[in-house]
């Protein structure tokens, strides 16, 4: 059965194409007075009052009657349960994903690195893992394994000591994939707290809660605006918009498979955005047919279509060069190039978190199991963002050790520019070392 959907059509010969794409990707993460006011309330309970705040806010938040803390937390014992419960096949796709995600994340990993110069001085720098991380995981019946896989390998890559989760158990519903991905990623300790609440235990520390250096992982507004606000007392990861995905296509490849990629980011909420660019107008045709088609066989299909109608659209330009251009003026989360020869290409995309080459590499391998992260920069990021990797859990020391050679002939150059400065204690400090 096809049904009608009213995806949006562009052109870029269109003398006003630029303002309607512009209209097209306009999208802010909006606090309002409300969400922005009940998360400092919460994050100030969490200061003042500690474990007892986290409890209450569990109690009212999550329908869950707990007598103290000791009933928000999980053994490790427990995530090895969860390993051992769930499914053959699903513990072996877990182990697969898991496996590929961590040798992946192993090219990343950064060295200490020095130089000696021929005075002597020794110059260099020293990478370290950070001390402790959190790693937020939306709860309830939402299940997001792929998630802690993606969050918490590369931090045990990078040689993190202690990964900390946070997961809501709404009304008690536990995932036990979740809990299985944990145990696989290496997790240390669980708490079942969510929400604005667990941002704040992170970042500030509760009698139970241990602080951490950086907190990682998806959230809804609160734990988005949460993030917001204690960024600066510990790390995060970003701030992300909706689901994205972009499709580049030379017209060849099967219109039903365009359509399903599209659907892949459209089915994740209202707010996603799946855009297809193509210089055949005829097969923007085949794709619409294929997506009006295809709608009603989702699961989803009611989000898809808000999706769709909302923020999708298949989009006609001149030559793949044009489709390169406008690729980088949007600068997708997924970008997809479905082309005969994606090489031809890549070295011309400038701005993108993931690049899927070909006709065969659908988005959704690289979203559980290709092995890179799917941890990505959205709403236009791209352009000076990276995706999440072992590099965000390492820190950089300097490292400078001079010669007394090398401290006298830098101390002169230090000497002119401080004096320059009126900074004359500086300019002393080095002509201390200049020898006579």
């Amino acid at each position: 059965m096809t049904t009608p959907i009213a995806i949006r059509r562009l052109d870029a010969a269109d003398p006003d194409f630029a303002a309607h794409l512009d209209h097209l990707l306009s999208w802010e993460s909006v606090s309002d007075d409300a969400v922005n006011a009940r998360v400092l309330e919460i994050i100030r309970a969490v200061r003042e009052r500690g474990d007892q705040a986290l409890v209450d806010c569990t109690q009212r938040f999550d329908a869950l009657t707990v007598a103290s803390m000791a009933d928000l937390i999980l053994p490790r014992a427990r995530l090895e349960q969860a390993l051992e419960r769930i499914s053959p096949a699903q513990r072996e796709a877990l182990q697969v994903a898991a496996e590929r995600v961590r040798r992946y994340h192993e090219h990343q990993k950064q060295d200490s690195w020095r130089y000696t110069e021929a005075d002597g001085t020794v110059l260099g720098q020293q990478v370290t893992p950070l001390d402790r991380v959190g790693l937020y995981v939306p709860g309830g019946k939402a299940s997001y394994p792929s998630s802690v896989l993606m969050n918490a390998i590369p931090a045990k890559v990078a040689g993190v000591p202690e990964v900390i989760m946070v997961v809501p158990t709404p009304r008690g519903e536990i995932n036990e994939l979740v809990l299985a991905a944990a145990a696989l990623a290496g997790v240390d300790r669980v708490f079942t707290i969510g929400g604005a609440q667990a941002v704040a235990a992170l970042a500030y520390g509760t009698e139970s809660v241990p602080p951490v250096d950086k907190i990682v992982g998806p959230g809804n507004i609160y734990v988005a605006t949460a993030k917001r606000h204690v960024f600066g007392k510990v790390g995060i990861d970003m701030i992300a918009g909706p689901s994205e995905i972009l499709v580049v296509c030379d017209g060849q490849t099967d219109p039903d498979w365009i359509a399903m990629d599209l659907f892949s980011q459209a089915e994740h909420d209202e707010d996603a955005q799946s855009i297809l660019v193509s210089p055949d107008s005829a097969f923007l045709d085949r794709v619409a047919e294929s997506i009006a088609r295809l709608l009603p066989t989702l699961e989803r299909e009611s989000i898809a279509r808000t999706s769709l109608e909302g923020r999708g659209a298949l989009i006609h330009v001149a030559d793949m060069t044009q489709a390169i251009d406008v690729a980088n003026r949007i600068a997708p989360e997924h970008l997809e190039l479905s082309v005969a020869d994606p090489e031809q290409w890549l070295p011309h995309i400038r701005h993108a978190g993931a690049i899927f080459m070909g006709r065969y590499t659908a988005e959704a391998l690289g979203d559980y199991c290709a092995g890179p992260n799917h941890v990505l920069p959205t709403s236009g990021t791209a352009r000076f963002s990276s995706p999440l990797g072992v590099y965000d859990f390492q820190k950089r020391s300097s490292i400078i050790h001079c010669s007394a050679d090398g401290a006298s002939a830098l101390g002169k150059v230090a000497s002119v520019l401080a004096r320059g400065e009126s900074l004359t204690a500086h300019a002393r400090s080095a002509e201390y070392r200049i020898k006579g």
